[in-house]
Parts: structure tokens; C-alpha cells; sequence
């Protein structure tokens, strides 16, 4: 096989979903099917990896309302949506690629576009999943940071100097030097360089 990354193909058209199942596979995917975006998320689990190929109109829970749902979030799944439809506009195209669709096909689309879709995608999937595991493990250090431990590392973020740090929150050099030295520790940082760059990719997660 060509490919090991898997393919999730929601869609309640079974002719569709068979022929879409088909032509993944031959290229080489590791291809799921689904009759419905619910048993999609009963089905999946916690970090999944791959791509999502899912129609626009479905009952229960559309197309649109899976770019959305909490369930993927509250799973930490994160995998670019492909959505194709039959019944294609410009207000729900710009609605779909809002709310962060990867890409919108119009049936009936050519073969070759979809694979181009679907190859596209696994690429910005595995550079996200990088970041995202990165994000994961960063944020569980900060987690264990104590409240005056947080209070010296945002001194630190400011560009602020042990001393003013101290001079802010009341306390000594010596204390100041042995809570940044425990953030360092905890945080896993090897430089104050590091250890804002850290900080910086949990930031831009949560913009």
C-alpha cells in the first residue's frame, strides 16, 4: 500500500459512500465508513488521526454542525473536514470555510479532485498533530506550575529582571531565583528562550 493514513468517509448515500470507499482504498488508504456523523463519534477515539470525507446533508448531525460540534473537541480530535454536497452555494461554501472546513466539493466531483483534496489534507493533518501533542505535553507542565510560580514566569514573559520581578511581588532575590529555577525544572526548559517559545504555542492555540 501507497498509504497508511486512514480515511473517515461519512455519508447516508450507501452507492456513495461505496464508491468514495472504493477509490481511496485502491489508492492505498486505510478507509472507514460511516451512515452518520453520530456513529462517526461513537466510533472514533481520542487523538485520532487522518482525514474526514463527510456529506453536507445528513439527519441528525450535518455536515456543517460536525465542523462545530463539542464532541470532537471534548475527544481532542482534530482532523481537517472535507465536506461534499450536492446542493452547493456561495453562502454555505463561505459558512463551511469559516468554520473551518478544509475543503467544499460539489457533487459530482472528479475522482482526481478529491484525492488531491484528501492528500492535501493528510499533510496540514500530520504538521497539526505535531503541534497539537507538542501543545498537549506544554500545557500539562504549566499545569503543575504553583500560583507563585505562574506569577515569576509571567515577570519572565515581560522581559522583566529577577530583581523588578522581586520588587513586584514582595519577595527576595533568593526566592525569586529558586521559583524561576523550578519553573525552568518543571517546564523542562533548557533557556529562557526555550521557555517562551513554550508559552507562545500555547498562546496561539487558544487565539
Amino acid at each position: 500500500m501507497a498509504n497508511e493514513q486512514t480515511i473517515h468517509i461519512i455519508e447516508d448515500d450507501s452507492a456513495m459512500r461505496d464508491a468514495l470507499s472504493l477509490m481511496l482504498t485502491i489508492e492505498g488508504y486505510t478507509v472507514h465508513t460511516y451512515e452518520s456523523a453520530r456513529l462517526f463519534l461513537d466510533a472514533i477515539g481520542q487523538d485520532e488521526r487522518g482525514c474526514v470525507v463527510t456529506d453536507v446533508r445528513m439527519p441528525e448531525i450535518s455536515g456543517i454542525d460536525l465542523l462545530t460540534t463539542m464532541e470532537m473537541k471534548g475527544r481532542r480530535v482534530s482532523m481537517p473536514i472535507i465536506l461534499i454536497t450536492a446542493h452547493a452555494d456561495i453562502q454555505l461554501t463561505v459558512q463551511a470555510m469559516k468554520q473551518g472546513a478544509f475543503d467544499f466539493l460539489e457533487k459530482p466531483f472528479e475522482g482526481d479532485d478529491l484525492l488531491a483534496s484528501v492528500r492535501n489534507a493528510l499533510i496540514r493533518s500530520n504538521d497539526e498533530h505535531v503541534r497539537e501533542v507538542e501543545a498537549r505535553i506544554i500545557q500539562h507542565r504549566l499545569e503543575k506550575l504553583t500560583p507563585r510560580e505562574n506569577e515569576v514566569l509571567a515577570g519572565l514573559l515581560k522581559g522583566q529582571h529577577n530583581k523588578v520581578i522581586a520588587g513586584e511581588l514582595g519577595i527576595g532575590m533568593r526566592t525569586v531565583e529558586a521559583h524561576r529555577a523550578s519553573v525552568m525544572a518543571k517546564m523542562r526548559a533548557g533557556s529562557l528562550s526555550e521557555l517562551v517559545r513554550m508559552v507562545l504555542i500555547i498562546s496561539r492555540m487558544l487565539e
